[in-house]
């Protein structure tokens, strides 16, 4: 234990808890069966789970590869446990170590990324039980479909990576052009395609247009 290194303790802890999150998840309903001495037939709960799970277990895999590189270990343990990653936890922990002028894949960035991550989950924890208690009277009247707040509810992603993508295809332009098309050309023949679908495929297509361009040395011009 006192010779652990501080990757070793991340894997450790992360595995830890990890797990520990998903048991305690998978309680609930459980006991909810327990209580009320119900359990689902295993038809249902198969014909219910498959059309989830063809698409949602896959993707789930390939997150784990796609966010690791770009958060760390310490930073994804965190960020599967709490859940939000592609909407929040993701553009905290990029921000954090670009403001920081780290590596994911470094010492330092493994610490920034984490913090931000977890000061990220309780904020947001935070701010969701303020917001709860705050504005429950009102809420309903904000979201409602004839709000004239509606739009703006539907924007707030966008809004978020806008503003956080645009220092990234500013400073590396041209590496930005390439992912950017091809998104734009599946959203344009497929418009309903889940963001779990989109990053991967984006990031593939970056790594390899990247590495083409490198090639080439079409980024030293």
């Amino acid at each position: 234990m006192k010779n652990r290194t501080y990757a070793n303790s991340v894997h450790f802890y992360g595995i830890l808890w990890d797990i520990t999150a998903l048991a305690l998840f998978l309680l609930i309903p459980v006991g909810i069966c327990v209580h009320l001495g119900v359990w689902p037939k295993g038809e249902f709960v198969l014909k219910g789970l498959l059309p989830v799970a063809m698409l949602f277990y896959p993707t789930s895999v390939i997150e784990v590869f796609t966010y690791t590189p770009l958060l760390g270990a310490g930073g994804t343990y965190l960020s599967f446990v709490t859940g939000n990653i592609t909407n929040l936890k993701l553009p905290c922990g990029l921000n954090a170590m670009e403001n920081a002028g780290v590596r994911a894949n470094s010492e330092e960035g493994e610490v920034i990324s984490t913090i931000a991550i977890a000061t990220s989950s309780i904020v947001t924890t935070l701010i969701i039980a303020v917001g709860v208690v705050a504005f429950s009277p009102v809420l309903p009247y904000l979201t409602d479909d004839n709000s004239v707040f509606a739009p703006a509810f539907d924007q707030v992603v966008p809004a978020l990576f806008g503003a956080l993508g645009i220092s990234y295809f500013m400073k590396h332009w041209k590496l930005a052009i390439v992912p950017n098309a091809a998104i734009i050309l599946l959203l344009l023949c497929s418009g309903k395609l889940a963001t779990g679908v989109l990053i991967p495929v984006g990031v593939v297509i970056s790594l390899l247009s990247a590495h083409l361009m490198f090639k080439k040395g079409w980024l030293d011009k």
